[in-house]
């Protein structure tokens, strides 16, 4: 079913004759906020360090929506948190794992036909789920995946999970694909979101004033993954107040973070939190719910505190975006605030090296 799609070569034949028009996206891409304007046909690598589509895993998903999941290898951001760790930093990550490379049609048709399975029908999945990694990086692919996928049915949708990292255009394109948008918003504020992901949140801000006014019945619904120590009352405050000045009735989900990748030692969210911010989004006129396993065992290393100290200034003096940063310090990221399109390391960088130990 599998064959690795390696470029460049024959196989760039392959993509032109698959893609048509759209494989002028990755002759000079800049399909997310990165722009950076790399000719991955010719195996030049941006931030994502992706060339070819990949698939990394697929497999029927019950979590909401149901849906038979493709996750798509590579990820535009480099969040410390990750984790998808394995899939999002491919191909650099020692571990990091992948399919290959599929024919658009062979999987609309398997979509199809797995949702449509006894177990697809008993988890209640009623549509393809595209997830990462970041699928935006992949948009040209996805979108013969879903011209395929329409044309074999007219029962079943169209789900796009995204952090946001989309240009204008990109944004419009994802929304002319899907039925249902979910949105990673990882912070409100830049010193926090640099961070975090290693890119400037403004790129996420517009697209979600573009999204939530227009096509708020798009919206499954915006998660906010709380990190304690890094998302305090000021921080979970500010992301609420500018969700309901777009719309009260944005679905909203606060996800309790888990001790994952380069933050694998940090503290998991902590019940008291999880339950303090849906008090606040609901005191800015939310509507909101929280989710996942929360108390989970971690402390501070005593290295990344001092590092965090030094880092404060980096970060315009705000103390959780300064611990995060003091985690990337420790893990090898010499470039602060972070900003991975800038940084010397970005093909090279230990962020995407990183191999965790533990899994929460």
């Amino acid at each position: 079913m599998f064959g690795r799609l390696v470029i460049p070569g024959g196989c760039r034949k392959v993509l032109v004759r698959v893609w048509g028009g759209r494989v002028k996206d990755l002759r000079n891409c800049k399909l997310c906020a990165w722009e950076c304007g790399v000719d991955r046909l010719e195996g030049e690598r941006g931030v994502c360090r992706v060339t070819e589509p990949v698939i990394a895993a697929k497999q029927l998903h019950p979590a909401p929506p149901a849906s038979y999941t493709v996750f798509m290898a590579g990820c535009n951001y480099r969040c410390l948190n990750c984790q998808n760790w394995d899939i999002a930093h491919y191909p650099d990550n020692p571990e990091g794992r992948a399919l290959g490379y599929q024919d658009p049609k062979e999987l609309a048709v398997e979509a199809v036909n797995m949702i449509e399975t006894n177990q697809g029908r008993m988890i209640g999945a009623d549509r393809i789920f595209f997830s990462g990694g970041e699928p935006t990086i992949h948009l040209p692919y996805i979108e013969q995946v879903v011209e395929h996928y329409r044309d074999t049915t007219d029962l079943w949708k169209v789900n796009f999970d995204t952090n946001g990292f989309a240009t204008r255009k990109s944004m419009r394109r994802i929304v002319k694909l899907a039925d249902s948008i979910t949105f990673d918003f990882k912070a409100y504020s830049d010193p926090l979101h640099r961070a975090i992901t290693g890119a400037r949140v403004e790129p996420v801000l517009r697209n979600l004033e573009f999204l939530i006014p227009k096509y708020l019945d798009k919206i499954w619904e915006v998660r906010i993954l709380l990190i304690p120590k890094a998302h305090d009352t000021e921080e979970i405050r500010a992301m609420c107040e500018f969700l309901a000045d777009l719309d009260e009735s944005v679905p909203v989900c606060f996800l309790a973070f888990r001790p994952n990748f380069v933050l694998e030692r940090h503290p998991g969210a902590p019940k008291r939190l999880m339950e303090r911010a849906v008090e606040i989004a609901r005191e800015c006129g939310l509507h909101a719910t929280w989710s996942g396993m929360p108390g989970i065992n971690g402390s501070v290393p005593p290295e990344v505190g001092e590092c965090a100290d030094k880092l404060l200034k980096h970060y315009d003096g705000r103390k959780g975006a300064a611990l995060m940063g003091g985690y990337a310090r420790v893990t090898g990221c010499r470039n602060h605030p972070r900003d991975c399109l800038a940084c010397d390391d970005m093909a090279r960088c230990p962020i995407k090296r990183y191999v965790a130990i533990r899994r929460t």
